[in-house]
């Protein structure tokens, strides 16, 4: 729950759902919400995708996905688990051994699609191999592979259609005692998937992945999954997250930690404020913030910075920031330390300046907190 008793206007009750594990990371039941990607090397690469995977967990991933396709992918899936800084989940289409096989090569969670993993027979096969292995599952419901009795009965994809699936899905798992699971209903289309998740979320108390399918590339992608799962999260709806890019997995990481820090669900590293710039800046803002962004990429701690252009908005943002900088004249501006003014800089010093600043601050929040958690 996100409460903000000085401004409630900000609160966001979450959604009450079970809590289940993939891997040692907690899902559901309060838990914070976590960040999920896929790789898109060929698995059987384990060098390879063992580097993607540890690039995502830098960039501050909770669980990485792995598509296993083959009985190949299936055994370097053994290696991956082993080398992964982060929980892995076996994301399982077509051919149910494959779900077994990456259940035993350690996976911990197992992604299996209700329209195509086969007869409920075979999905019991797994549902075992899950048991025997300590993992969980994700019911992975997807509009573009719907069952054929669902469509029959529809006509074509829609939130109802989606939602019958999964909740079939989910009976077969509780009618064979297995309780361990998470659930998505995912579409390209951004009103569906809203749709069909608001219809979820009152028809079951599992935890959800929310998603936004097949999205598109980086800009068009980011912006349909803001909207959808932006609006989904506001109403308290999701415990785990994946922004689905045609890009590097990387991004689909940062943009997913973007999307719940401006809602304020969770905080990883520099939230930068900057204005678009105009003629009143004293400044270069925009080469400036783009600097900024790829320097201060490392720092983790949660923390803000304000980088205004000129003193008309650039004080009063700095006034609910940790650091802040405002441009001024006669190439020089002022920084803002903890919401107070601090001293003159000349913009050519500025960018190392605002680093050191920031460093020192993120290093004294996380002595403050260690110190709380000592007492």
């Amino acid at each position: 729950m996100s409460l903000n008793s000085i401004r409630p206007w900000r609160n966001i009750e979450r959604r009450q759902s079970r809590q289940i594990h993939v891997g040692s990371v907690p899902v559901g039941g309060g838990a914070p919400i976590t960040v999920q990607t896929m790789t898109n090397t060929i698995t059987s690469d384990v060098a390879a995708t063992v580097a993607q995977v540890q690039a995502a967990a830098d960039a501050g991933a909770d669980i990485v996905r792995i598509s296993v396709p083959d009985e190949a992918s299936a055994k370097a899936l053994k290696d991956i688990t082993r080398e992964s800084p982060v929980p892995i989940v076996a994301d399982i289409h077509f051919h149910y051994k494959r779900g077994i096989e990456a259940a035993e090569a350690g996976a911990a969670c197992l992604r299996i699609n209700p329209g195509n993993i086969g007869s409920p027979e075979r999905v019991r096969d797994v549902i075992a191999a899950a048991r025997d292995h300590g993992c969980s599952i994700r019911i992975g419901v997807n509009a573009g592979s719907l069952e054929r009795h669902l469509l029959e009965k529809y006509g074509e994809p829609c939130p109802d259609a989606m939602v019958e699936s999964g909740l079939e899905h989910i009976r077969i798992l509780q009618d064979n005692d297995f309780h361990e699971f998470k659930i998505s209903v995912k579409a390209s289309d951004v009103f569906m998937a809203a749709a069909a998740y608001q219809q979820l979320a009152e028809a079951t108390d599992a935890p959800i992945h929310l998603g936004i399918t097949e999205a598109g590339g980086l800009i068009s992608g980011t912006v349909k999954s803001a909207i959808g799962m932006g609006n989904l999260l506001w109403a308290g709806i999701g415990d785990t997250i994946r922004v689905s890019l045609s890009a590097d997995p990387v991004e689909e990481v940062k943009m997913g930690f973007e999307i719940l820090k401006s809602l304020g669900l969770r905080h990883r590293g520099v939230n930068i404020i900057s204005c678009p710039s105009c003629a009143r800046q004293g400044f270069d803002v925009i080469k400036t913030v783009e600097i900024l962004e790829r320097r201060l990429e490392h720092i983790r701690t949660p923390m803000s910075l304000s980088i205004i252009g000129c003193v008309v908005n650039g004080p009063g943002e700095a006034l609910m920031t940790d650091v802040g900088f405002t441009g001024g004249g006669a190439g020089s501006g002022m920084v803002y330390l903890a919401g107070k003014q601090s001293h003159k800089l000349s913009n050519d010093q500025m960018i190392d300046h605002i680093v050191e600043q920031v460093e020192e601050r993120a290093a004294q929040i996380d002595a403050e907190t260690a110190q709380e958690a000592a007492e």
